[in-house]
């Protein structure tokens, strides 16, 4: 969600932590939170900042055409109002970033451009610029234009000097022995990783997986600025990695944990109800 620039007046208390105490969420301002952890602490970061799309506009979903707002959060408050915003969260991430640790940040052309001159503002290093495929992207209703069908997800590690993380041979095997590229093709997410209610902004549990495997080691701790409906710390958990979510809006720090609760249940379509048709199950 939008940061704010209140300043801290209590100390830092978990929202939810799990009993292996390798998850933790918490609720409040980004900039709030993160200035409270310890500097040079995380190993990894996946941020899914507001995009400022929310300009009126209309989109399709499912068939059908739809508003593309979704929040006072993602409404843009000028070019240069924007671009501060994300100075200030990238340089928050900096300061908690280890020597050697790195940062993906996703966004689509109405503030990808910001994050990566930001990014070179603050010294941060950039090491790939990925373009992720949709592979089933919505059609574009006014027919003017090519359909919005990538996002693109930019990796850099905290400065020059570091010296970062990268599971090649894991990446190799996943691509079938060949040097993974920059550029991946993976499905928007499924109803499966939507039961317990959806982000607006949702991301695959696929893609996060990958990012957190080539870029997280198994004692890693990964953070996401902002958690959204927690697909990163699913992800984080899954694969055994250590979490810290930052989230504004409570009704989604639930959606989170509920997911956590059901981890073998990410990725998996739900089955068919007894005396229902197929295609007509019901999600519980």
């Amino acid at each position: 969600m939008y940061a704010s620039t209140a300043s801290v007046e209590s100390p830092l208390e978990p929202y939810f932590e799990s009993e292996d105490q390798k998850i933790s969420l918490y609720q409040g301002d980004c900039l709030e939170v993160m200035a409270q952890l310890p500097a040079e602490s995380v190993d990894l970061i996946f941020a899914d900042p507001p995009y400022f799309l929310s300009n009126g506009g209309m989109t399709c979903k499912s068939g059908k055409m739809a508003s593309v707002h979704k929040g006072k959060w993602d409404e843009s408050r000028g070019i240069e109002a924007n671009h501060e915003f994300n100075r200030r969260w990238l340089s928050a991430c900096q300061r908690l970033l280890k020597p050697n640790g790195t940062m993906f940040v996703s966004g689509t052309r109405h503030v990808i451009f910001s994050v990566g001159f930001a990014m070179q503002q603050l010294g941060l290093k950039m090491l790939n610029d990925i373009t992720w495929y949709k592979v089933t992207p919505p059609p574009n209703l006014s027919c003017r234009y090519f359909v919005h069908s990538t996002e693109t997800i930019l990796w850099a590690a905290k400065n020059s000097k570091s010296k970062h993380f990268f599971a090649y041979k894991d990446m190799r095997e996943e691509n079938g022995g060949k040097q993974m590229q920059s550029l991946w093709h993976i499905l928007p997410p499924l109803k499966a990783e939507k039961r317990f209610g959806k982000h607006p902004t949702q991301k695959p549990i696929a893609l996060l997986e990958r990012i957190v495997r080539a870029a997280g080691d198994e004692d890693c701790l990964v953070l996401d600025p902002f958690n959204g409906g927690g697909t990163t710390g699913v992800a984080s958990a899954r694969l055994g990695r250590n979490y810290i979510g930052i989230e504004l809006d409570e009704d989604h720090l639930k959606q989170t944990i509920a997911r956590l609760g059901d981890l073998d249940g990410e990725r998996k379509q739900p089955a068919a109800r007894k005396g229902k048709k197929r295609g007509q199950a019901k999600i519980k």
